[in-house]
């Protein structure tokens, strides 16, 4: 079964932020165990139609298993799915309106592009002609359309990834599963073909659920994230927010790359609060709830700390001497080791020639506001 999808309008581009638009798909407390192991535990989300949503984590945290039972080639332990108002259970894969996209990509190799685009429809008892104007029509979509007569061996990887991605949205499923889509693809090319995503998406308005370990990726892609670990969803959010306000020190250390300070909470006032750390004490803004004497974490993104040769009057001020550093390009990454032993990084946008930058063994000041800081309570 397939169905037309529908690109949200202006207004309900972020639908997930009204109560009153439904959720496209909803789980409910899903498990899914294997013997002893549970691979997925008690999860239960909302996606809206229209979205690119990212189930981000390590390996075995149980993303893929999640979105094979979205796809049903797996079978809950327990909870419910419902995609579209209807309840999927005991509904096999190919009567779900979803089709599913895989790292191998799948192609049959001793078929022309444009036989294995066209493979679904034909096994699905359409006709010739109209199958292969569709064909044609998602091979202009995805810039393939002087490629129809070649074998997948005669294409490059990232050809195949759309050749793949062209026979999984031929029959206009309403939810496009995809699971490591560009994992087989070098990284300039990765970075490319996610914009190509994201337009494709655009133009189909078809929802995508793409499993994936990389930050980058789900920072790129994804209208919001949701990051697992061992068989939970721990945060979900759109991507600023889970980077800029991580729910814990998992997902600050799993996202991009975090400096974090251990510490209790000494002042909890209105207008600021104070932890002190091994690294000294640290200025916050005021987090609701937290009291004096709790045991907290600050968290400091690399690139919202400064490095100087004088102290300046920040609200936090570090010293350490630099033992480490990278160019790379665009920034250079430092690391300081602070009296205490503790290894700090500081990123330092190259504006002005990087030639002039500090160098190792110097003393410098890292300075941050105290706004740069988020605390942590698990």
């Amino acid at each position: 079964m397939v169905g037309t999808a529908t690109k949200p309008t202006a207004g309900e581009l972020k639908p997930w932020r009204e109560a009153r638009t439904p959720p496209f798909i909803r789980i409910e407390g899903i498990s899914k165990h294997f013997g002893d192991f549970i691979a997925v535990d008690d999860v239960s989300l909302d996606i809206w139609q229209g979205e690119i949503f990212c189930l981000l984590g390590g390996s075995g945290c149980g993303k893929s298993t999640l979105l094979r039972m979205l796809a049903g080639f797996e079978a809950p332990s327990a909870g419910k799915v419902s995609i579209d108002g209807q309840d999927m259970a005991g509904v096999p894969p190919e009567a779900r309106p979803t089709n599913m996209m895989f790292q191998s990509y799948a192609l049959f190799p001793h078929m022309s592009v444009e036989k294995n685009v066209a493979y679904g429809l034909l096994r699905g008892g359409m006709g010739k002609a109209e199958a292969m104007e569709k064909v044609a029509a998602m091979l202009k979509l995805v810039q393939l359309e002087g490629f129809a007569a070649r074998k997948p061996h005669q294409l490059s990887g990232g050809q195949r990834q759309r050749v793949a991605l062209a026979r999984s949205l031929v029959k206009r499923p309403k939810l496009l599963l995809l699971d490591e889509p560009l994992g087989a693809l070098d990284k300039k090319l990765r970075e490319e073909t996610q914009f190509e995503l994201m337009n494709i998406q655009d133009q189909l308005g078809v929802t995508f659920i793409v499993v994936t370990h990389d930050q980058e990726e789900a920072m790129t892609l994804a209208t919001r994230i949701g990051v697992m670990d061992a068989g939970r969803i721990v945060q979900v959010g759109e991507p600023r927010a889970i980077y800029e306000r991580p729910g814990s020190r998992f997902v600050a250390d799993f996202i991009g790359t975090v400096n974090l300070f251990e510490g209790k909470v000494d002042v909890a006032a209105p207008d600021a609060m104070r932890i002190t750390t091994a690294e000294g004490p640290i200025l916050t803004e005021p987090v609701v709830g937290l009291r004096a004497g709790q045991q907290v974490a600050v968290a400091v993104r690399p690139e919202k700390m400064r490095l100087s040769r004088e102290q300046g009057a920040a609200a936090n001020v570090l010293s350490g001497t630099v033992s480490d550093y990278a160019y790379m390009g665009d920034m250079t990454i430092y690391k300081l080791a602070l009296d205490n032993g503790r290894s700090v990084k500081v990123s330092v946008s190259n504006i002005d020639d990087a030639s002039e930058a500090f160098t190792w063994d110097e003393r410098l000041f890292i300075s941050f506001p105290a706004k740069a800081g988020v605390v942590l309570s698990a």
